[in-house]
């Protein structure tokens, strides 16, 4: 599928729906998502028309959306966006955790729509998952490895926090020659560098990861 891009105009409404509205960058790459979108909540007269004003000018004038019925209370026929009418249109086939938006001048986008209730690093996880450029993974897909990660996240943290206690109730450690602390209940493994603070193993060597993908936009002229 070959993809375009709209030209880029006044970037204010994008900027105010920047922590909540993520775009592929510029690619030829073919993708699955041209990103993600966390609104605030499943009122989507409410939520579309400040998104739509987004996208009109990061993409040309969006014309129609859809969406799965399942994820929002009330589906309404259209909204009105900059005084104008935006259909929107109701498909069960459609994957649930999907917003698709048509424009008669540019073509088609598909956004993922991370629920309004997610934590922020849960979300922040997936707008950043949801733009890599030549990702084919697919919303559903990307909901199901988040839902994995943040499962494996919460019980680290139960673990730590149980640990916490623990080593608190006990005590503390005892401190070695050395001046290290004997059994120390979170089990990393320490390297010793003389004039050099401990750290833990898996720790050293490691950067941190890239940045999070540019805003921008991917406009799909078929599917």
């Amino acid at each position: 599928m070959p993809l375009g891009r709209a030209p880029h105009h006044d970037l204010a409404p994008a900027l105010a729906l920047a922590s909540r509205l993520r775009l592929a960058p510029r690619s030829a790459l073919v993708t699955a998502l041209d990103g993600a979108w966390w609104p605030h909540s499943r009122d989507l007269a409410a939520e579309l028309p400040p998104l739509m004003a987004a996208l009109d000018e990061l993409w040309g004038r969006i014309t129609r959306v859809t969406v799965n019925p399942t994820r929002w209370p009330v589906v309404p026929s259209r909204v009105e966006v900059a005084g104008r009418a935006v259909h929107v249109g109701r498909f069960v086939e459609q994957d649930p955790d999907k917003l698709i938006l048509l424009s008669f001048t540019v073509g088609r986008w598909d956004l993922l729509v991370i629920p309004p209730e997610t934590a922020p690093a849960s979300a922040a996880r997936l707008l950043a998952a949801a733009a890599l450029p030549g990702s084919m993974l697919s919303a559903r897909t990307l909901m199901a490895n988040e839902a994995v990660i943040g499962r494996g996240v919460r019980e680290a943290q139960r673990r730590e926090a149980d640990w916490e206690v623990t080593w608190e109730t006990e005590g503390g450690a005892c401190m070695s020659p050395f001046g290290e602390p004997l059994g120390d209940p979170r089990g990393h493994s320490r390297v010793r560098n003389p004039g050099l603070p401990l750290m833990p193993v898996e720790a050293a060597g490691m950067g941190t990861a890239a940045g999070m993908a540019a805003a921008g936009g991917s406009g799909r002229t078929s599917r």
